[in-house]
């Protein structure tokens, strides 16, 4: 990532892709869990603005090099998660 920009897009992107997974995995498979689906909506939206937030104010004292590696090891750590969940639906 070069910029805070392209960080928050990416983020936008793959909470989007994820938002939009969720939802077709719930309307295509064969059970109709509609709570786990909007469970699983919820912790999408809150973990976006949680590190949409988190990009534009840096905690003081973190080196931004550090600061930023760990935010995205923590996002894409949040992802993986919300993946399973995703696939557990079925």
């Amino acid at each position: 990532m070069s910029n805070k920009r392209d960080l928050k897009r990416t983020i936008n992107y793959v909470c989007s892709d994820l938002f939009s997974e969720c939802i077709a995995t719930s309307l295509y498979s064969g059970k109709q869990n509609r709570e786990d689906a909007e469970a699983i909506l919820t912790s999408i939206i809150i973990v976006h603005n949680d590190y949409i937030r988190r990009i534009s104010h840096q905690e003081p004292g973190i080196k931004a090099k550090i600061y930023y590696r760990s935010l995205i090891k923590d996002f894409y750590k949040q992802v993986s998660e919300i993946i399973d969940q995703i696939s557990n639906m079925n």
